[in-house]
């Protein structure tokens, strides 16, 4: 009876000195290696350009300074050359977007023709489910047929967020290099299982760039050339914005107003939400009514494939471990940078 105290003193004991020891002496190459191989790898890409928005090239690692909740880190791997781009191209297939459909898919089609040979693509649809239509290859003319292929969708719902989610972990998640996802729709979500803030984490996690694409949609007056007035279903040139310009007064017209305001609303919200997606992923939001496309999307190649690319070692921690806090400084004055804000260190296998 009396051996028992003995033996739990001297393991306690032993406890004690193995949690004190590796702080008490040098470690050893064998004992630095072992932690490199318990940490995490956090790769950061980076976009760099001037206050006109022209990317910077010739940078070297000595011109970043990176920092993890404001401790500076040593980066580890530093990568600005050229490489292929891998893309997830996300098309709106749902009922709401029935007027803008064509549009989307001239858009996806113009993109693909801005790839190189090298480059990669995946195309993807999503209304009430998600559909993958093509994956990653860089047969064009596979990726031009199954654009033409999307439809829109038998049944109602917009799952939007659910098809970020998918493309960034079914497409991209085990791709190395550079990647993007380049997001076509009205923004409007109805009926995904994720939510709006973990879709936003996700992003940030996912270490693919987004750029979405914004198409409002939605009850409008637009001016019907065929009939010389005003009807339902867009923004017509004439009618813009601010509808008839001689409103007659009556019930009619007063319910017309309410819906066109809740659609401005709802399109407003969208927005919000497709920008604060390409935000939190370093990417970027564009509003397809005020861009040429064409220029966009040779923007968004340029800078995917010239973008720079960082990591560091951040040491492990249990899964669900807390967010961390990313920032990058660049040593110019006129330097602008996009890179990944946050992410959550987890233990290598």
């Amino acid at each position: 009876m009396m051996k028992k105290p003995v033996v739990l003193l001297a393991f306690f004991a032993c406890v004690v000195v193995a949690t004190v020891a590796p702080a008490v002496g040098a470690q050893s190459p064998t004992e630095q290696e072992g932690i490199k191989l318990k940490a995490t790898l956090v790769s950061v890409p980076v976009i760099v350009s001037d206050r006109n928005g022209r990317y910077l090239s010739g940078l070297r690692a000595e011109d970043f300074t990176l920092y993890s909740d404001h401790a500076k880190q040593p980066i580890a791997v530093f990568e600005a050359t050229e490489e292929p781009l891998n893309v997830a191209l996300l098309l709106d297939t749902s009922l709401s977007t029935r007027d803008v459909l064509g549009d989307i898919k001239d858009a996806a089609l113009s993109f693909i023709k801005r790839l190189r040979p090298q480059d990669r693509a995946a195309v993807v649809s999503f209304d009430y489910a998600v559909h993958l239509l093509s994956p990653l290859t860089a047969d064009r003319r596979a990726l031009e047929q199954s654009v033409k292929r999307a439809d829109i969708g038998d049944y109602a719902g917009t799952v939007l967020r659910d098809a970020v989610i998918k493309a960034a972990n079914d497409s991209l998640r085990h791709v190395e290099g550079r990647k993007a996802i380049v997001l076509l729709t009205d923004g409007k979500d109805h009926g995904s299982v994720v939510s709006e803030v973990e879709s936003l984490e996700a992003a940030q996690e996912s270490g693919a760039m987004i750029y979405t694409i914004f198409y409002r949609t939605g009850f409008a007056p637009r001016f019907d050339n065929r009939r010389g007035g005003f009807g339902r279903g867009g923004f017509g040139r004439r009618g813009g914005i601010f509808g008839d310009p001689f409103p007659r007064r009556g019930p009619n017209n007063e319910r017309r107003e309410r819906r066109r305001e809740r659609a401005e609303r709802n399109n407003e919200q969208a927005a919000d939400y497709l920008g604060q997606l390409a935000d939190a992923s370093a990417g970027r939001f564009y509003r397809s009514e005020v861009t040429d496309l064409k220029k966009t999307f040779d923007l968004i190649a340029d800078e995917l494939r010239h973008q720079y690319r960082l990591g560091f070692y951040s040491s492990g921690e249990p899964s669900g471990a807390a967010v961390h806090r990313l920032t990058v400084e660049v040593a110019r004055s006129e330097a602008v940078v996009r890179a990944r804000r946050t992410y959550r260190a987890t233990p290598s296998p």
